[in-house]
């Protein structure tokens, strides 16, 4: 029998090897454009829905989202669990763990989404939209949308778990694939499900939702089958049981939990943002500018830059499972400047053209318009930070320091946007730019204690430990 450490041809040595620019934009790239390409699923959500729904259907897809990705964030947390230890043993060649960590990832995240997430997110959405002050009308919206979302989520965690799984052990082309093909799917059903087509009736605000669902559930019965063909570099075989190996599981929450609940302090802090915007004299025009502005163009910086991290945790953690810790640290270096070249672009773009950006998604309304049109402009800024933040959020993560971004996240996010918020709420009464400056002053704040904390150096001593299979 061959040894279970003996290094497997698909992994690629060049990540812990070659040239360290090389070795980050060989998996920045694809996972900057896939992450492209999926925010492209939100701007046609957004632009059908705005153009035959009107403007509280943007709202409502804004609003839903905010707080799904609260609840979904934290569920998927394990998958950060699983990328950490799937880096360092992709960076020490060890075949045979990186599939055993990425199948108890799947278990687990099987049973929570369909026993968790599922029920619990159908009775509970009615109270979440009253949490964060959504008007009515768009509440009619939301509710249907939020509902679908929660309980067809399983699709949408198979393609998050793939993506991490194969860009953790180097392979960032078979995520890019899937999420072209997840994109391509989705665009097709919304066009047919938003509007109608035929017999087909039109579902509205409802049917950008049904859309996610059904590509979702297609792509991930294409992950399994890559992962069972023995082709990819991550490789599941029958002889794999269902029975839980707790052993990994505890490393997967050890690794993941402080990015779960960083994920949830984070959306937490969007959706008390929410509320905030909920407050102001035209709220619902705020809240569908936020909707677009935020949520949909500003992807184009965070999603690229969200890529950027993902590339650079697993390229942190592959040189330090090959102990090779100042390649991490260069890494983290380069990333960053990647990241701020593209913020720097779109940025330039928020500021030149925000009117015919804004069009694209039925943003007519004057005051509508005004609003996203400022907003961007703060945007155009903080696109800035929040690439470097994440670029060295990633190094963190892809060591094994998850709970420094959980502190870091717990006061940028929060504390600080937040309690301006509030602050200027009670001494005068809040603004629309009074928001928008909190959302650059945090973003500013998470990208100087990111830096400080990496600085620090603590990373280089996280340990990883997981048994021999019985």
């Amino acid at each position: 029998m061959a040894d279970s450490r003996t290094r497997q041809k698909t992994f690629d040595r060049g990540i812990v090897e070659g040239p360290i620019a090389g070795s980050v934009w060989k998996l920045a790239w694809p996972t900057m454009l896939q992450n492209v390409i999926g925010g492209l699923q939100g701007i046609v959500d957004h632009a059908m829905v705005g153009n035959y729904v009107g403007y509280t259907g943007n709202a409502a897809i804004g609003v839903s989202w905010q707080i799904f990705l609260v609840v979904i964030v934290f569920i998927a947390s394990l998958f950060t669990g699983m990328g950490v230890l799937v880096a360092r043993f992709a960076g020490a060649g060890d075949a045979e763990r990186v599939n055993r960590t990425v199948y108890q990832a799947f278990i687990t995240a099987l049973a929570l989404s369909v026993g968790v997430l599922a029920p619990l997110g159908y009775v509970l959405s009615p109270a979440l939209l009253d949490l964060v002050n959504a008007a009515p009308e768009v509440q009619a919206e939301a509710l249907p949308y939020l509902r679908i979302m929660f309980i067809f989520s399983f699709g949408m965690m198979m393609f998050f778990m793939a993506g991490g799984a194969f860009r953790s052990a180097g392979d960032a082309r078979t995520p890019l694939r899937l999420g072209i093909l997840l994109t391509i799917l989705n665009i097709a059903l919304n066009v047919i499900l938003i509007r109608g087509l035929g017999p087909i009736p039109a579902f509205g605000t409802k049917g950008a939702a049904m859309g996610t669902v059904i590509s979702g559930g297609i792509v991930s019965v294409v992950v399994l089958f890559l992962l069972f063909s023995g082709r990819s570099v991550v490789r599941f075989h029958r002889g794999m049981r269902w029975a839980p190996d707790w052993n990994i599981i505890k490393q997967l929450f050890r690794f993941g939990l402080p990015t779960g609940f960083q994920g949830i302090v984070m959306n937490l802090g969007g959706v008390f943002l929410l509320r905030f915007i909920g407050s102001l004299a035209q709220s619902a025009e705020a809240q569908a500018a936020y909707a677009v502005s935020y949520v949909q163009l500003f992807s184009f910086i965070t999603w690229t830059s969200v890529g950027i991290m993902g590339a650079t945790a697993a390229v942190a953690g592959q040189n330090l499972g090959a102990e090779r810790p100042d390649r991490t640290a260069q890494a983290v270096k380069v990333a960053a400047g990647f990241g701020l070249g593209v913020a720097a672009v779109v940025g330039a773009l928020f500021i030149a053209i925000p009117r015919p950006l804004l069009s694209v998604f039925g943003m007519d309304d004057p005051a509508v318009a005004d609003i996203a049109v400022q907003l961007l402009a703060f945007l155009s800024v903080s696109g800035l930070f929040i690439t470097v933040a994440l670029a060295y959020t990633g190094g963190l993560q892809g060591t094994g320091d998850t709970k420094g971004p959980l502190y870091i996240s717990i006061v940028s996010q929060v504390v600080i946007p937040l309690g301006l918020c509030a602050l200027l709420q009670e001494l005068r009464g809040l603004r629309a730019e009074d928001i928008w400056f909190a959302i650059v002053l945090g973003h500013f704040a998470r990208a100087t204690l990111s830096i400080a904390r990496f600085r620090q150096g603590k990373w280089r001593d996280i340990k990883v430990e997981i048994r021999e299979s019985r």
